[in-house]
């Protein structure tokens, strides 16, 4: 289960499951299926319980553990592995692949982190020595019973004592089962795929008219099938073959800041458009444990590939990418998801999304006044939000310094010529830049790279507050300098994704009301974590893992505090 969970299989066949054991009430001997079944979300297929076990109390356990139990055929029989009736129902019964699959993609769809069992009854041909063997499971259990046969022991006295009555015909039933489960489950996993690739007759995947509203943060951004090459040489020569490693891994802004949200306990909703290709179905496996449920597959489009090449001491020495798909995140696509955007916490948007989208959302904030987040990605699509007056409905951003340059500049403000390069000309410039822009927005997070973080915003309490705003205020601006996590350059595998995962790490911070100190140095983590993983976000990335109270590893310093007039 795990391992096809973290494959992104959604359905996994078996033999029988194990269970809570007779007198499992007193010696608590319950089988680690169980608890699985009740945290990973993945549909298990087998011929249900061995009556060895107390099927009773196992069907309890699982409805204690939140896991869906149905029976597939006509009846509710929970079967008992050799025999379709164990004497239990299930709750449920679904009588094809079609309703089986239309069940596991309801259940996968609202996020929960419970299973499914689908309980498969014997084939009549086998039903009669089925009888023949649960006869026999009866008969050795009263001759264990009666030799004192306890604990561990009862297991495999069971079974080789089985085996002797049937003459062997106990194997052979559980070949037969096992063939049996295999088709089922198999024809359940292909109508699963077929129903998950339903379209409507525009070539989108998704109805956004039946999605929840309940997502705390919505996502509005683009999804990438990155390819990460890092050289063997302190040095890359171009127009010639270079000695070198390339990882194939699933970025794209958008698509790793949910990432990170939702391995932070949170359950944003991610919009977004992929093509209808290999590249979109390995992506969208990955990414089994966000809500995508307002992604689009779009037909005749390809996914966004993104090339990144760094140096040994882990520089980016370029990019390329092919992301023409993202000017399909459109106003006519994004406004299907008003309801959600009116009713969210946070919307956080990414600047690969066309001009028309962002000025969208923006309306619908001033109009509902909700907090929006704005990742500029680059410093060409850093301007789009200044380009009106849009920008004045936005909340945070989280720009570098070219990118605040960019922002400034488009607002016909003046900018430094060259960019500084000594820490205290950096932290000038970037409070300069900050101050004409926090006369609408709450909340700047300045990233500097490897000098750091600067947070730019309303002063309280000798911090900057992060919390989100309810009405625009006059308000006393201060700037606080956060020193980054030190990562050497053989550490470095990928720079894709730290500013993402920090800004991710960041939002949930905020989302959870922690203290300024706290939501920074949540980001800094998942920024180191990101830094030293194939992935643009790390697939160990826990609430556990970011928590500076019990990161003892580091010395926190205290921030620099900078006041701005």
């Amino acid at each position: 289960m795990i391992a096809a969970h973290r494959a992104g299989i959604p359905v996994f066949v078996t033999g029988g499951i194990g269970g809570v054991h007779r007198d499992g009430q007193n010696s608590l001997d319950i089988s680690a299926d169980l608890t699985e079944l009740g945290r990973t979300p993945i549909a298990v297929v087998s011929a249900g319980v061995k009556s060895i076990l107390d099927i009773g109390r196992t069907l309890e356990f699982l409805e204690t553990q939140g896991v869906c139990v149905v029976t597939y055929g006509t009846s509710k029989s929970f079967p008992a592995f050799f025999t379709p009736d164990s004497g239990f129902p299930s709750a449920y019964n679904v009588q094809n692949p079609s309703e089986a699959a239309k069940l596991i993609a309801g259940t996968l769809s609202l996020g929960l982190q419970s299973g499914v069992l689908i309980a498969v009854p014997v084939p009549e041909e086998h039903a009669a020595v089925g009888q023949q063997i649960e006869e026999a499971i009866q008969a050795a259990l009263t001759e264990g019973s009666s030799e004192g046969v306890a604990g561990k022991d009862v297991t495999p006295f069971i079974l080789q004592k089985v085996n002797e009555l049937t003459g062997g015909k106990s194997l052979q039933a559980n070949i037969a089962l096992i063939h049996n489960n295999a088709k089922v489950g198999s024809q359940i996993a292909c109508a699963l795929s077929k129903q998950m690739r339903e379209r409507t007759p525009n070539g989108l995947i998704n109805h956004p008219e039946n999605l929840s509203a309940a997502s705390d943060v919505v996502v509005i951004g683009g999804i990438n099938v990155d390819f990460i090459a890092k050289g063997k040489t302190k040095t890359l020569h171009f127009g010639q073959l270079n000695p070198g490693s390339v990882c194939q891994t699933f970025g794209g802004v958008g698509r790793n800041i949910a990432d990170s949200l939702s391995r932070l306990g949170h359950q944003p909703l991610l919009v977004s458009a992929t093509g209808d290709d290999a590249n979109s179905d390995v992506v969208l496996n990955y990414c089994k444990h966000m809500n995508t449920s307002g992604v689009a597959r779009l037909e005749k489009q390809s996914t966004a590939t993104y090339c990144a090449v760094i140096t040994q001491n882990g520089e980016l020495s370029l990019e390329l990418g092919d992301m023409d798909i993202h000017q399909q995140i459109n106003e006519n696509y994004v406004s299907q998801f008003e309801r959600q955007i009116s009713s969210a916490t946070l919307v956080c948007l990414d600047g690969n999304i066309p001009i028309s989208a962002i000025n969208y959302v923006c309306s619908l904030a001033g109009k509902h006044n909700i907090n929006v987040w704005y990742e500029p990605t680059n410093a060409e699509k850093a301007r789009k939000p200044f380009l009106s007056d849009a920008w004045k409905s936005l909340s945070y951003s989280s720009p570098n310094l070219a990118e605040l340059c960019t922002m400034n500049k488009t607002l016909g403000l003046k900018t430094p010529e060259v960019l500084p390069n000594t820490l205290d000309e950096i932290l000038s410039v970037a409070v300069d830049l900050s101050r004409p822009l926090l006369e609408h927005l709450h909340c700047l997070v300045v990233t500097l790279g490897p000098s750091g973080v600067l947070l730019c915003g309303e002063q309280e309490g000798g911090s900057v507050n992060l919390q989100p705003r309810r009405l625009k205020k006059k308000r006393q601006l201060c700037a606080l300098h956060y020193p980054v996590l030190a990562v050497t350059p053989e550490e470095t595998i990928n720079v894709s994704g730290a500013g993402d995962s920090l800004a991710g790490a960041l939002i949930a911070g905020i989302l959870r009301g922690k203290d300024t100190d706290s939501c920074v140095r949540m980001g800094l983590l998942a920024a180191k974590m990101s830094l030293s993983s194939p992935h643009p976000v790390s697939p160990s990335l826990t609430l556990e893992s970011v928590d500076p109270n019990k990161i003892r590893a580091h010395e926190w310093p205290k921030p620099r505090f900078v006041r701005v007039d």
